[in-house]
């Protein structure tokens, strides 16, 4: 998982904005930020799950609660959209001065017009992704209506959004009707992936189709079939994470390259991270090996060489079990396999013992359970421990 750093950001007006960083795991791609929606925070789920999903694709993700919202300082009443797009601009250029200016904006909902607008002035942004936004900053205006009136009258008013209270002020009506959002959409040149549910009750489909009408190609449109507005389902806002990770390290390209291993071995190389860091490809695949913080100069930005060891075999070992009980059409429904490692003795006495804890899922009889288990001891990585193979090493010119 990355590792996620708890950041405080000062705006120009001297606000404090509490922020969380994801870093990147693997080889390093680009900075991004996450805007969050309307009376959202920084810790709802879509937020967090596209922040690592972002992360565990090279992708460093800054995610803010927006002035008096969340964590942050300032009263929400006295924000406006325009004070939205500052805060974006914070972000930036905290990123800017401790690591590299933002490459990707994400924004759900009113921060997906946010971030399109802090785009254009954003010159190192090379793409956006909104999640349900609004085609333009206007459009919330219909989810306070009933109070225009109070507001106007009385300077704010505090309203229910979402079955949340929130209080909204005069400024913060006036400044949304003074954004021309399409003509800022239209003039953008950066790639833009929308991502909408066609069953969003919030901000409804239209808005995706006006956002995408707006915009020049590069441009694509992910369906979020099913979702709520907020993403409130796991396997939604999971969706919508991996969707906006591949396209964003698509945007980014592929940063530190690996080379194909010769004849389809897995290439391993080190990273320039860090001394004990190290990328790994296999086919089309990209993963990280690192060591724990226990271990001197570990990052925990991958699993250890003996994870690796471990899933091969937990992953062999699930592989043969399925297809056994599928050759005999057995009733299972699923396999989990727990493995852990240890070495005990010194020298050429050590040695290493592997443990598997088996969770055979489905109606069947002890026999055919007894059966599985057996079969275990003959998935081929089991196999090829136990008969404590040679290695060869080279060097290579």
């Amino acid at each position: 998982m990355p590792k996620t750093e708890t950041l405080t950001l000062t705006t120009a007006k001297g606000h404090q904005l509490s922020a969380r960083l994801d870093h990147a795991v693997g080889p390093h791609r680009g900075w991004a930020i996450f805007a969050h929606c309307f009376t959202c925070s920084k810790d709802i789920l879509a937020a967090a799950r596209v922040a690592q999903e972002l992360a565990m694709e090279g992708i460093g993700t800054l995610r803010l609660d927006f002035t008096g919202l969340g964590q942050s300082e300032g009263e929400f009443a006295d924000t406006s959209f325009t004070s939205n797009i500052d805060d974006i601009a914070t972000a930036a250029a905290w990123l800017k001065a401790h690591h590299d200016a933002p490459a990707i904006l994400v924004g759900h909902s009113l921060g997906g017009a946010a971030v399109l607008a802090a785009a254009a002035s954003l010159p190192s942004i090379k793409g956006v992704a909104t999640i349900g936004a609004p085609a333009d900053p206007q459009h919330v205006e219909h989810l306070f209506a009933d109070h225009l009136e109070d507001i106007r009258r009385d300077g704010s008013a505090e309203v229910s959004i979402g079955g949340r209270p929130i209080k909204v002020g005069k400024g913060f009506v006036d400044d949304l009707m003074t954004h021309d959002a399409k003509a800022v959409i239209a003039g953008l040149k950066i790639d833009l992936l929308v991502l909408h549910s066609p069953v969003d009750a919030i901000v409804g489909i239209d808005n995706a189709a006006a956002i995408y009408g707006a915009a020049k190609h590069p441009k694509s449109f992910v369906s979020l079939d099913r979702a709520d507005h907020l993403l409130s389902r796991r396997e939604d806002s999971h969706f919508a994470a991996r969707m906006i990770s591949a396209w964003a390290a698509r945007c980014l390209g592929d940063g530190v390259e690996i080379e194909d291993g010769s004849d389809g071995a897995v290439m391993v190389q080190s990273s320039p991270d860090s001394i004990l860091a190290h990328d790994i490809r296999v086919g089309a695949h990209r993963m990280r090996a690192d060591e724990p913080p226990s271990f001197p100069g570990g990052r925990d930005s991958g699993p250890a060489p003996y994870d690796f060891l471990n899933a091969g075999l937990g992953a062999c070992t699930a592989i043969t079990i399925r297809l056994v009980a599928e050759r005999k059409k057995w009733p299972l429904e699923g396999c989990k396999v727990e493995v852990r490692h240890r070495a005990e003795g010194e020298g050429d006495a050590k040695r290493d013992f592997f443990t598997r804890e088996l969770v055979l899922d489905g109606p069947l009889d002890d026999d055919q359970r007894n059966y599985l288990l057996a079969i275990a001891n003959k998935c081929p990585v089991h196999k090829t421990l136990e008969r404590a193979a040679h290695v060869d090493t080279q060097l290579k010119p």
